[in-house]
């Protein structure tokens, strides 16, 4: 009886060294920690500040963007990723729930996804697909590959302009939209790094760079270098001037799309492909006109960029999470020159102390978004100025929280 005593607790000792020596190699899948969502640390990062912030106020990710039933959009998309970049940087499971929560209650078990109608031929629709492409790589679900096969089987019949730029939605023919730059090209190009190979991915990546040589070809102001937010090739809209298709402003968003488009582009398309060094060319010109017209006082960037010191025009918070982002990962992966850390600092630390607020609860606030803006559709948007400034502005869109996320990332490293 003594011997056997003595064997359990010699048996119980090398358990617990065993665990306690195993316990570094403890992979994040496995973390069990709970995330406090009803008090949120001032200790913790901005990065994951707003993301519980966010998880808070939206404890279903399908709610994101103040959704109140659930629907496949891309704002979900954008802060799902964070999501997916917080989970991989801290283990924290909750992280990594918030994401598959979305994605089960939208893909249904035939792949088939509520909500989603690939008729309409909308590139905001494939935005998710990278939620899709990451949930895959971690547990193979066969619903979640038919629903990513499912969403890249719309970019083969996606109505194009006649240089073969994606239509951004079949309700607005023969437009393309900055925005749409953003929603469709970074799910194209990880799905073609993904599953394509040979020929078939020569071809995709030859597209993918399409899509941005026909954005610079057409849609970029000679005299300040900055994008117009939409271009008609037919130049029927009322917004198209008649003789370029431009729309008539630079909405900042649009351009916060399409600079975090070729930042997150880059990091599929393969090292040797034609398109990169255009990209990265493209990238610069696009910085250097974004710096023209960067408050000085604040580090921000305006609704209407050019346009700072006209009336009703605001520091716009989306806009300048995303420019702050594109530059602090293209300084980061050496596209941009390092002096660029300088300036994204500079617009985040204008972010922080001019549209951050703190709840007493510690849950994060970030003020002063765009709702949301567009062109033509019923009621007809018009492009104006005046429309502009005039869309309604809302504390903790998603299209601001998650480029803000995004940033915060950047800068954390």
């Amino acid at each position: 009886m003594k011997s056997f005593k003595i064997f359990t607790l010699l048996a119980i000792a090398l358990r617990v060294i065993f665990s306690c020596a195993q316990k570094p190699l403890q992979t994040s899948s496995q973390s069990t920690e709970k995330i406090n969502i009803e008090n949120i640390s001032t200790k913790l990062p901005w990065s994951e500040r707003m993301m519980r912030s966010e998880m808070k106020r939206f404890p279903q990710a399908w709610q994101l963007d103040f959704f109140k039933t659930p629907k496949w959009s891309y704002p979900n998309g954008l802060v799902l990723k964070c999501a997916e970049l917080l989970f991989k940087k801290t283990g924290k499971k909750e992280y990594y729930d918030y994401i598959k929560g979305y994605t089960d209650e939208l893909v249904n078990e035939d792949g088939t996804i509520k909500t989603y109608d690939i008729k309409k031929y909308n590139l905001d629709m494939l935005n998710s697909g990278n939620v899709l492409l990451y949930l895959y790589s971690v547990d193979k679900q066969e619903k979640y590959l038919k629903a990513i096969q499912l969403l890249r089987s719309q970019i083969d019949n996606q109505p194009r302009t006649s240089e073969g730029g994606f239509w951004h939605k079949k309700i607005y023919p023969n437009q393309m939209w900055l925005d749409g730059l953003y929603m469709a090209e970074p799910f194209y190009a990880n799905y073609t790094k993904l599953f394509s190979t040979g020929a078939e991915a020569a071809k995709a990546y030859d597209d993918i760079a399409n899509q941005f040589d026909v954005i610079q070809k057409h849609m970029v102001d000679s005299r300040t270098g900055l994008l117009y937010h939409g271009w008609d090739e037919s130049k029927e809209q009322q917004w198209a001037d008649k003789q370029t298709g431009l729309s008539p402003n630079f909405w900042g968003r649009a351009m916060g799309w399409y600079g975090m488009a070729m930042v997150d582009v880059l990091d599929y398309l393969p090292e040797n492909h034609p398109g990169r060094t255009k990209l990265i060319g493209y990238l610069k010109s696009y910085s250097e006109a974004l710096l023209k017209v960067q408050d000085t006082k604040t580090g921000l960037w305006y609704q209407v960029l050019d346009k700072g010191g006209q009336k009703g025009n605001y520091l716009e918070a989306s806009a300048s999470s995303m420019f702050v982002y594109t530059f602090a990962k293209a300084a980061r992966k050496g596209y941009l020159p390092d002096s660029y850390k300088a300036i994204a600092k500079k617009g985040y630390d204008g972010i922080i102390k001019n549209l951050i607020t703190v709840e007493k609860d510690g849950t994060v606030n970030l003020n002063q978004n765009c709702a949301v803006a567009g062109l033509g559709g019923t009621p007809y948007r018009s492009g104006t100025y005046d429309y502009y400034v005039n869309e309604e502005i809302r504390s903790n869109d998603p299209k601001g929280t998650g480029p803000f996320i995004l940033a915060s990332l950047e800068l954390e490293k």
